[in-house]
C-alpha cells in the first residue's frame, strides 16, 4: 500500500489511541443555529426539483410500492436490497438486528470497533441509518398522493435523539454520514412546503448536518489515503454539495471548494482511462455512476462544471458497464465485492438491474444508452431521449486497464477477467470466466454474502473457491493470493499478457498471470478460451507451470437449475499424444446474488496432476 498509507495509519492510530481525536471531534457539542428555515428557503441553490408541488412525473400508484411503505410503517425494512428484517416500530438505531448486539450510543466513535465477533457485522446497524429507505416513502407519497411528511420527519428526529453527535456506531463511518446528509437533503427539498417542516424540525436537522460535514471534512484523509475507494468519492462529493445547499454554515465555502477539487482528483485516480474502476466490482462501480449523476446534474443546475476528466470518466464508465450488461434483464456479472448498496433507489426495478442508473447517467451526459427510460430520469429532472445514442456492438470488447475482456453475441455474453493490480484487490479471482445464455447466468461468480462473518465463509466468497478459475490442491486448496486480515490480500496476482481476437468461425482469448507466488514465484497460469461463433460452446485450456507435484483444481459454478442445461467434460493433457479423460467431481457450492443471502449451487471441478486441462462446455 506504500509509505503514504503506512505513515498515515500510524498517525491515525496514535491520535485515536491517545484521545486526541476526541478533542478534534467533540461529543455532543452545544446547539447552534447556523441558518433559519426561512433563510434556507430563500437561497438561490437549485436542487433536482423545487419541491413536491413542482414535480410533473406521471403518477403511477402500484401495489408493490404500497406494500413496501406498509412494511416500513410496521418497522420492516429490506436491508441491503435483500433481507426483509423486522426492526420494530420503536427501533433504537444502535442494535444490530443480525447479532442482537446493542452498541453504546454514548461512547465516542473512536472507541467503536468496525467489527468484533460479539457485535457482528456493523453494516446491519448502518443500513437503516443511511435513510435510503426515504426514497420508497417519497415515491409512495408522490404516486399514491399520501402525505408522509410527518412520518419522515419523526423518523429523522428519532435518529437525532438516539445518536449524540460524534458518538456511537453511526458516527463511525464518514461515508454513512455523507449519505445521511444527501438523503435528508432530498427529503428537505421534497417536503420544502410541508407544514411538518417547522422551524424547530429544521433547526435540529441543520445542527446535525453541520456536525456531520464538520466530521467528514476533518476526517477526509482517512478515506482519501487509508481507504481510497467509493467512500472517498461519496465524501468529497457530499462536501461539495453541502457547500452549495447549506452555504451559510461555517466552513461551507471551504467544503465546496476543496470538495469539488478532491472529487475531481478521486474520479481521475479511481476510474481508469478505459472506464473501469479500481475496486474491481460491478456494484461499487454503479455507486460511482450514481454519484457522478448527482454531481454532474447538480453542479450544472447551479451553473458550474467539473473538470473535463470527470465527464470523460463518467462517459467511459457508462460504456464499460453497458458493455458488461445482459440485454434481457439489465443484469451484470455478479463480479467483485457487493454489499447490496444502491444509494438512491428511484424506481421499482430489481436491485441487480442496472438500466435505471445507466440511463440516468447517460441523460446527464446528453447521451442515450439505448435503454428504456426509468423513473430515476424524471426525479433528476432529465429529458427523455438524446441524439447521441450509444449501445455496445456485437463482437469483442477489451478493457485492458481494469483487465476485462467481453464477447457479446445475440444470445451469449462471455466475461473474462485477466488483470494486473496497482490498487488493492478484494477477491482472488483472476482469469475468472462468467457465461450468460439467453439472459441466464450459466456459469457464475459466487458473490460476497457478508463481509463480517466467520473466517471460513469470508474466505470462500472472497477467495478463488467461489470463482470459475483454478486453484492448487497443495495438499489443501490454495487461493491465488495469500489471505490477510479482513479485506487484505498479499502477493497480488499480475497479468503477464492478454489478448482477445475475432475470427470467422470463433473468438479466441489468450491470457497469462503470475499466480500463487506465495508458494513459488515461478508459477504461471495460462488460460485459452475458444468461443464458437453463434454456438453456445466454449473450449477452455488451462496450463499451470511451476514446481513438480502441483495438482491443479479447475472449478466451475452453476445454478442448480442450470445444471441440466449444460454438458461439461475435461481431459488432462501430457505432451502432444497423451490425453486422459478426467472424472467430473461434484460438490455443493454457494452463491450470493444479494448481500446477506446465500443459496446452494452445483460446484463441478476437475483434478489433474498434468499441467494442462482442456475442458469443453456446451449449453443444450
Amino acid at each position: 500500500m506504500g509509505w503514504r498509507y503506512a505513515s498515515f495509519r500510524g498517525r491515525y492510530e496514535l491520535m485515536r489511541r491517545t484521545g486526541l481525536y476526541k478533542k478534534k471531534f467533540p461529543a455532543n457539542p452545544p446547539y447552534k443555529q447556523f441558518i433559519s428555515l426561512v433563510r434556507w428557503k430563500q437561497q438561490k441553490a437549485q436542487f433536482f426539483f423545487t419541491d413536491r408541488e413542482s414535480l410533473t412525473i406521471a403518477r403511477n400508484p402500484q401495489q408493490g410500492l404500497k406494500d413496501t411503505f406498509d412494511n416500513i410503517k410496521k418497522g420492516k425494512f429490506l436491508l441491503f436490497n435483500s433481507v426483509l428484517t423486522d426492526l420494530g416500530i420503536n427501533y433504537d438505531w444502535v442494535t444490530n438486528p443480525d447479532s442482537g448486539f446493542h452498541y453504546d450510543a454514548n461512547r465516542h466513535w473512536t472507541e467503536i470497533a468496525d467489527y468484533s465477533k460479539e457485535a457482528g457485522d456493523i453494516k446491519f446497524v448502518w443500513e437503516k441509518s443511511r435513510f435510503s429507505y426515504l426514497y420508497d416513502i417519497i415515491r409512495y407519497d408522490y404516486h399514491h398522493s399520501h402525505d408522509c411528511a410527518e412520518f419522515v420527519f419523526n423518523d429523522i428526529l428519532s435518529w437525532i435523539r438516539s445518536n449524540p453527535i460524534n458518538c456511537g456506531p453511526n458516527y463511525r463511518c464518514s461515508q454513512e454520514m455523507s449519505l445521511r446528509v444527501l438523503n435528508w437533503t432530498f427529503a428537505l427539498y421534497y417536503y420544502r412546503n410541508s407544514s411538518f417542516l417547522t422551524e424547530e424540525v429544521f433547526d435540529q436537522m441543520q445542527h446535525v448536518i453541520y456536525w456531520h460535514m464538520d466530521h467528514v471534512y476533518k476526517n477526509i484523509d482517512f478515506s482519501r489515503i487509508a481507504v481510497r475507494n467509493n467512500h472517498a468519492i461519496t465524501e468529497t462529493l457530499t462536501l461539495y454539495l453541502a457547500g452549495i445547499f447549506f452555504p451559510t454554515m461555517p466552513g461551507a465555502d471551504i467544503w465546496k471548494k476543496k470538495g469539488k477539487a478532491w472529487f475531481e482528483e478521486e474520479i481521475a485516480y479511481q476510474v481508469y482511462e478505459d472506464g473501469t474502476f479500481l475496486q474491481f466490482s460491478m456494484n461499487y462501480h454503479r455507486i460511482v455512476v450514481q454519484l457522478l449523476t448527482w454531481g454532474i446534474a447538480l453542479s450544472e443546475k447551479n451553473s458550474e462544471r467539473f473538470s473535463p476528466v470527470v465527464y470523460d470518466r463518467a462517459r467511459k464508465s457508462l460504456m464499460f458497464l453497458r458493455t458488461c450488461m445482459v440485454e434481457e434483464n439489465g443484469w451484470l456479472p455478479n463480479y467483485g465485492a457487493n454489499d447490496g448498496a444502491l444509494f438512491f433507489k428511484l424506481s421499482g426495478a430489481h436491485f441487480r438491474d442496472y438500466r435505471p442508473q445507466l440511463q440516468a447517467l447517460a441523460g446527464v451526459l446528453g447521451m442515450d444508452a439505448g435503454l428504456d427510460t426509468y423513473e430515476d430520469h424524471q426525479w433528476y429532472g432529465l429529458n427523455a431521449g438524446a441524439s447521441d445514442i450509444w449501445s455496445p456492438a456485437h463482437g469483442i470488447h477489451q478493457f485492458a486497464n481494469g483487465g476485462y475482456y467481453i464477447i457479446r453475441e445475440p444470445e451469449t455474453l462471455t466475461f473474462i477477467k485477466c488483470g494486473s493490480y496497482k490498487d488493492r484487490p478484494s477477491q482472488a479471482d483472476n482469469l475468472h470466466l462468467d457465461i450468460w445464455y439467453r439472459g441466464e447466468n450459466i456459469l457464475l461468480d459466487g458473490g460476497s454474502y457478508k463481509y463480517n462473518t466467520d473466517e471460513e465463509t469470508v474466505r470462500y466468497f472472497s477467495g478463488t473457491a467461489s470463482h470459475n478459475t483454478v486453484m492448487i490442491a497443495y495438499p489443501d486448496d490454495k487461493d491465488q493470493m495469500l489471505k490477510g486480515g479482513r479485506f487484505i490480500w498479499y502477493y497480488w496476482t499480475q497479468r503477464i499478457d492478454a489478448l482477445l481476437q475475432e475470427a470467422k468461425e470463433n473468438f479466441l482469448f489468450n491470457g497469462a498471470i503470475h499466480v500463487f507466488t506465495y508458494i513459488d514465484k515461478g508459477i504461471v497460469h495460462k488460460r485459452k478460451i475458444v468461443k464458437k461463433r453463434g454456438i453456445p460452446e466454449w473450449v477452455i485450456t488451462d496450463e499451470v507451470s511451476g514446481p513438480l507435484g502441483i495438482v491443479t483444481k479447475q472449478l466451475w459454478h452453476a445454478p442448480v437449475a442450470a445444471q441440466q442445461k449444460m454438458e461439461i467434460e475435461a481431459f488432462g493433457l501430457d505432451g502432444e499424444s497423451k490425453r486422459t479423460k478426467l472424472p467430473l467431481c461434484v460438490q455443493d457450492g454457494w452463491y450470493s446474488s444479494l448481500y446477506g443471502q446465500k443459496e446452494k449451487t452445483v460446484e463441478s471441478y476437475f483434478l489433474a496432476e498434468t499441467k494442462v486441462i482442456e475442458t469443453t462446455i456446451h449449453i443444450l
